[in-house]
């Protein structure tokens, strides 16, 4: 079953960030998305931490005894090469204590416009009963979060005690193709905007172009 939010039907300062990364007069800058992207995953994590089991601990001030919830939850923060970088870093910013996982998949292309989702090189942590948040700032096709999902899952053998999956932008077909192929799983979907449509090659409309080229540069050929 997957729960989502779409944090963007409620107006917030959230707006004013992936707005800049969706302007083309303002996304060129690369420092300045990069640094949206991390913003909106500072914002995006802040949102999640409510959803983490809390106990009481007694703080020792200079001038006493204060009791304060604090989160208990181990939490593994996980992010998809190279997009993800960015809004991986921003949540970093928040869970700062958090385990980290790593994933490197991308788009192989047969003919015209058809390809296969590589998923290669992983490198995680322990995420078994912890809070996983797997990090893909756009969910397109919908492909590459569940087949990165399912790698980190080792297609099943690991269980964790929640997941959360975390985008910038979202399509509505990737959204579809997630909760079609969660195969039982629970998790809940954090985006700003869903967005209606797909071009022939996968790319989310009006969405904001290639998140990893307007962070990092082209990729050549």
């Amino acid at each position: 079953m997957l729960k989502i939010n779409e944090l963007g039907t409620t107006n917030s300062i959230l707006n004013n960030f992936i707005s800049e990364i969706r302007n083309v007069d303002v996304q060129n800058d690369r420092m300045r998305f990069r640094r949206n992207l991390e913003r909106i995953g500072e914002m995006i994590a802040y949102e999640i931490s409510k959803t983490l089991d809390y106990k009481p601990i007694n703080i020792t001030t200079p001038l006493g005894i204060k009791e304060m919830m604090m989160p208990c939850d181990d939490v593994v923060l996980a992010t998809i090469f190279r997009a993800g970088i960015p809004m991986h870093q921003g949540f970093l910013d928040v869970f700062d204590r958090a385990d980290n996982a790593f994933i490197a998949a991308y788009r192989k292309y047969q003919k015209g416009d058809d390809f296969d989702i590589m998923v290669e090189y992983c490198a995680s942590a322990d995420i078994d009963n912890k809070v996983l948040i797997l990090i893909d700032p756009m969910i397109a096709t919908g492909s590459s979060l569940i087949l990165c999902l399912n790698r980190l899952l080792e297609n099943g053998e690991i269980h964790p005690k929640a997941i959360h999956l975390a985008s910038a932008i979202a399509s509505k077909e990737g959204v579809e193709f997630v909760k079609e192929n969660l195969n039982g799983i629970d998790a809940t979907l954090w985006t700003v905007n869903i967005d209606d449509e797909l071009t022939a090659k996968s790319y989310i409309v009006p969405g904001l172009g290639d998140a990893g080229d307007l962070a990092y540069g082209p990729k050549g050929d």
